[in-house]
């Protein structure tokens, strides 16, 4: 008996502009001479949520350039995880997404209060506890590891969708060819 295998993979539309990444990662030492600690950020996140807020997403750190919002912040095992989307109906926030796929702009940074650290022995400052305000995207973050990950685009575009209906076609020809 012959057979003809084909797999079909549909996906649910992708919002333009979501992307992740890590804003810290732990025991990286960046360049101010600071290694963050994990659990720095539990204290800040826990008041972000009792209050309703979040940090503002930034663009290089300016007060004035929000480009997006943050949709997941979260400590895991590497560091502060991080998930946002960013406004692409605003000049900025387009600018932003365009750069980031072509992969011109893929560093996270962040700012930050810092109430409880240390120096090592050899002057690192260890920053234990962290009131994370904001988390800019950046050409060059401090921490080398701190990056953008993940960028997701719009459904399908007119590539895949060309690509679809040249697979389609294909698979046609396939069954002719075996008289099925």
């Amino acid at each position: 008996m012959d057979h003809l295998d084909l797999a079909l993979r549909f996906e649910a539309p992708n919002e333009a502009g979501e992307f992740s990444g890590y804003a810290v990662v732990w025991g990286e030492r960046n360049g101010h001479n600071e290694i963050v600690q994990r659990g720095a950020f539990q204290k800040s996140l826990l008041d972000h949520r009792a209050a309703g807020t979040r940090p503002v997403m930034l663009w290089s750190h300016d007060t004035s350039a929000i480009i997006g919002v943050w949709t997941e912040i979260r400590e895991d095992d590497k560091g502060l995880f991080v998930r946002g989307q960013l406004v692409v109906s605003t000049p900025r926030g387009r600018e932003a997404y365009d750069l980031l796929k072509a992969g011109a702009l893929n560093g996270l940074s962040i700012g930050f209060r810092a109430p409880v650290g240390r120096r090592s022995a050899d002057g690192v400052r260890i920053l234990t506890a962290l009131d994370v305000r904001e988390i800019s995207l950046v050409g060059m973050p401090s921490a080398g590891n701190a990056r953008i990950t993940s960028v997701r685009s719009y459904g399908r575009s007119a590539e895949s969708a060309a690509a679809f209906i040249e697979a389609c076609r294909k698979a046609k020809c396939a069954l002719i060819a075996k008289g099925k």
